[in-house]
């Protein structure tokens, strides 16, 4: 009965627990919410704000595009110089060969000649009389011809102006060289610099046919190797400073223009003194030495026994012996080179005056070049301190001294 009882027991819990049920929660509806629109005016505005900043973007990108254009034309035309400075020092050492060999040639021409010329008058009559008739006549003439052209070209000269060339060209390199590290160039500079190039093409030319400048002109003239129009303002990017003045004050103003009348009084007028003097004298030269030449031709072939004529061989040989000389004063004192020196001078001088007047012209002064850099740079091209700049300057009226101490 008992264990009976207990399994009823059992057999009832365990089916209350089959029928027992897991009720689980009823899942809640979302309820619904509304996101706000923006107003109208908000999108507008954002709108406007990204289109102006597209328009910054693209602006930044355009204006970095033309500076590294601009860039790139500066380094070609970097490129353009460098060429040209390797050219000019070549030119310049051919040419300095030509008058070495060229005089060389010439003076044992002529002395060959003229000893041929003097033994013809102690030889008999007959063929060996008129061997060396015909051979010193040939070698005098030969000798004529060459100086002429010689004399027609200067070859010292030719030189001179390579060297003079080369220079310029060397400094006009480091001028972009600085533009370019220092800060980005603008298409002034490019115009600039191409102004610069062109007229020192025109004023120291390559070739020799029909634009060599020529040697021997009426009056002495100074070289002239910068743009006619060139402002030498320049662009004062580097110079300037953020003060009113820009360097400037009246009293360094009135010093440049007491050193302008220096440079004019003095400097400049010795120098076309002393060339317009050097020009006289290589055009005495440069006639005498083929006149003597081809009156040594002339002589040689009326040489004959000295019993006959015994002028005609004194007189070549005389003649022959004389141009010689001559040709070794042009040439190898190289008086074209020395004339090349003037004129380069004389041209340095104006070059300055007219970089001084044309700054001081310019009624702005933020657009000058600083004054005091301007003043510096004036004083190491005449070789001076800004002390003895300034002396000068307060002296300008009474001095004799030359403005610069470099030549």
């Amino acid at each position: 009965m008992a264990s009976l009882q207990s399994s009823s027991l059992i057999f009832s819990s365990s089916k209350r627990s089959i029928n027992a049920a897991i009720h689980l929660p009823k899942a809640r509806t979302p309820a619904s919410f509304s996101i706000p629109k923006p107003p109208l005016t908000t999108n507008l505005k954002v709108a406007e704000e990204l289109k102006i900043g597209d328009g910054l973007i693209t602006e930044k990108s355009s204006v970095k595009a033309a500076d590294s254009a601009t860039t790139a034309k500066l380094y070609a035309i970097l490129e353009a110089v460098v060429d040209r400075v390797e050219m000019h020092v070549n030119l310049g050492e051919q040419r300095n060969n030509w008058n070495t060999l060229l005089l060389n040639s010439i003076n044992m021409i002529t002395l060959a000649a003229a000893t041929m010329a003097g033994v013809s008058a102690s030889v008999g009559v007959g063929e060996p009389l008129l061997a060396f008739k015909v051979s010193s006549t040939l070698l005098f003439s030969a000798a004529t011809g060459m100086l002429l052209v010689m004399n027609k070209i200067q070859p010292s000269q030719l030189a001179e102006e390579q060297r003079n060339a080369a220079r310029l060209f060397r400094q006009l390199q480091a001028q972009i060289e600085t533009v370019l590290a220092v800060r980005t160039p603008t298409q002034a500079d490019v115009e600039s610099v191409m102004e610069k190039v062109l007229a020192l093409d025109k004023a120291y030319p390559l070739p020799l046919l029909g634009v060599m400048i020529e040697k021997f002109p009426e009056t002495f003239q100074p070289a002239v190797w910068w743009p006619g129009n060139d402002s030498h303002q320049g662009r004062r990017e580097l110079e300037k400073e953020c003060n009113e003045n820009n360097g400037w004050s009246e009293k360094m103003e009135v010093e440049m223009r007491e050193v302008v009348k220096v440079l004019k009084r003095k400097d400049a007028e010795d120098y076309m003194r002393l060339g317009n003097l050097g020009l006289k004298i290589n055009k005495v030269l440069a006639i005498s030495g083929p006149f003597l030449t081809g009156m040594a031709a002339a002589a040689s072939a009326l040489a004959g026994p000295s019993s006959q004529s015994p002028w005609a061989a004194t007189l070549a040989v005389a003649a022959g012996s004389l141009a010689s000389v001559v040709n070794t004063l042009e040439h190898g004192g190289q008086v074209g080179m020395v004339l090349e020196m003037y004129r380069n001078c004389t041209g340095f001088f104006q070059n300055m005056e007219e970089s001084i007047e044309s700054t001081l012209g310019e009624t702005e002064l933020q657009k000058r070049e600083n004054g005091e850099l301007f003043e510096m740079k004036v004083a190491l091209q005449l070789g001076r301190s800004l002390s003895q700049l300034r002396d000068l300057a307060g002296e300008a009226d009474s001095t004799n001294e030359f403005a610069s101490k470099l030549f």
